[in-house]
């Protein structure tokens, strides 16, 4: 029993070794890709003016807020109990304004997110589909990113299908 055991064991190590070794594999990198696309660069452009854009007009309501916070601290003592009241809840809605557009344009739904979403996922797609395209001709089985493999410690340059990508996608 343990002699068929053993035999059993073997012969499953062996179907798996050469199942893995008809596997063709190849690699690509994936921000060498995006670095040599106009459009990434153009899309990543765009996102910057929008995000410097919307950070200007939270600066200037968030300058708002510390003035009024400013002006309350030194006139404090000389207003009745209704006007600091009045004052004290300007100073919160205006901060609670900058929280809300913070939210509305940086949240993690927020603007900008949906601003990359639309700009750079049909780049992505495009890249997604050439990979397909070149692995479906190449007869490739996996295709792995190394920019994003941290266990990657060496490969052969001849794995690395990323120019070939790019010629895919008319960029080279």
């Amino acid at each position: 029993m343990k002699r068929l055991f053993i035999i059993l064991c073997s012969a499953v190590m062996a179907l798996g070794c050469y199942a893995a070794k008809e596997q063709s594999i190849a690699y690509i990198d994936m921000q060498y890709i995006l670095k040599n696309l106009p459009q990434y660069e153009s899309a990543n452009e765009q996102l910057t003016l929008i995000s410097k854009r919307w950070q200007k007009e939270i600066d200037a309501l968030s300058q708002e807020a510390r003035v009024l916070t400013s002006n309350y601290q030194t006139e404090q003592i000389f207003l009745s109990e209704e006007m600091r009241k009045r004052r004290e809840e300007e100073i919160v809605q205006k901060e609670q304004q900058v929280l809300e557009l913070k939210r509305k344009y940086f949240g993690k739904d927020g603007e900008l997110f949906k601003k990359r979403e639309a700009l750079i996922k049909p780049i992505q797609d495009d890249i997604y589909a050439a990979i397909q395209e070149l692995a479906n001709e190449k007869k490739i089985d996996i295709v792995r990113d190394r920019s994003a493999d941290p266990a990657l410690i060496y490969m052969s340059g001849k794995l690395d299908i990323s120019d070939q990508v790019l010629e895919k996608l008319g960029a080279k």
